[in-house]
Parts: structure tokens; C-alpha cells; sequence
């Protein structure tokens, strides 16, 4: 079972957050999150455009699934109470694995759900090289990091925004992306 611990103290989070920056933050969060928890799935366009944020090596991949596949794949993602079952439909969708997946959870379910990144895990002590991702790592990076936001009483993008941050300027070797 893999172990799961903040790098830097839990106080720091929003002074973490507070640093993040991303140029395609806002159509985001300000819009494309707002539209997908209204409607319930995402529109090819949306789908895009967060694959995109997460990710635009897999523009070409993503760029292959239909409107009604994505709109399809999504709301049985969005609508099922079975936590196997939301995270792993989305993997159905051309150019979308587990990360993404993580990518259209987060912000586009109501209940909190963490980014699955490289960044991310590093900053809680984990060498992403050294997990596979499948179901029982998943839900255990869920709960670990729905507890730190809980306990720590911040929102999930806050915390995903300060885990990402901290690695962005204390683990080198890595490229400033959201990948």
C-alpha cells in the first residue's frame, strides 16, 4: 500500500496555492467546470479543451473520439454512484487515461476529487515511476487527499493548486506544465 505524506506543512497549503499560475486557468475553472456540473457531461469542445489543460500530447488521440461517445462516456462518469465505475469509463475515451480522468473529476463531479499528476505525487512523497495506476491506488490518492483537504479546510483545487506549486518549485528535473 503506498504511503501518502505531505512534503511541506499542511499550514503551508495556501501560501502554496497562493503561487500556482496557469495561463488556461480561468476558461477552466471559470467556465468550462460551471457548464460540465449543469449539464451533467461534456461537449466535445469542453472535453478538448481539457485534455488540453491536462495535457496537449494527446490532442491528436482526443481529437478522435465523437461528440456523442464523449457526451455519453461522460455523464455515465458524472451520474454513477460507483466510485470503479467513474474513474474507469473515462478511460474509454481515446487519448484519456488515468491522470485526465482524474482531470475531468475534478472538475467537473460534485464531489471533491484530487488530480492525479506527477507534481501531486511527488509532493506527497510518492515516486510516480514507482506505482501502477489502477483502482486501489486511486481510491486510496482520493481519500488521503480528501482528508488533507478536509482536515486542513480547503477546497480540493486549493489543495491541488499548492501540491502542484510546491513540486513546481522544489523537485528539478521536471518541465513547468501540467503534465
Amino acid at each position: 500500500m503506498t504511503k501518502f505524506s505531505l512534503r511541506f506543512d499542511k499550514r503551508e497549503i495556501e501560501h502554496w496555492a497562493s503561487q500556482y499560475s496557469y495561463s488556461k486557468e480561468a476558461l477552466v475553472v471559470d467556465t468550462i467546470a460551471p457548464r460540465i456540473r449543469a449539464t451533467g457531461c461534456l461537449t466535445k469542445s469542453d472535453f478538448l479543451s481539457l485534455c488540453d489543460w491536462k495535457t496537449s500530447r494527446s490532442k491528436r488521440r482526443c481529437e478522435e473520439n465523437s461528440e456523442e461517445f464523449i457526451r455519453s462516456v461522460t455523464q455515465i462518469a458524472l451520474s454513477t454512484p460507483n466510485e470503479q465505475l467513474r474513474i474507469e469509463v473515462l478511460t474509454l475515451l481515446h487519448g484519456v487515461g488515468w491522470p485526465t480522468a482524474s482531470v475531468i473529476l475534478h472538475f467537473g463531479h460534485s464531489d471533491p476529487y484530487p488530480i492525479l499528476d506527477v507534481r501531486a505525487l511527488w509532493s506527497l512523497s510518492v515516486d510516480a515511476s514507482t506505482v501502477t495506476y489502477d483502482f486501489k491506488f486511486w481510491q486510496a490518492y482520493t481519500v488521503q487527499c480528501r482528508e488533507i483537504a478536509h482536515g486542513c479546510h480547503v477546497s480540493m483545487r486549493v489543495l491541488d493548486r499548492a501540491l502542484w506549486q510546491y513540486s513546481n518549485k522544489n523537485q528539478h528535473g521536471l518541465k513547468a506544465s501540467r503534465a
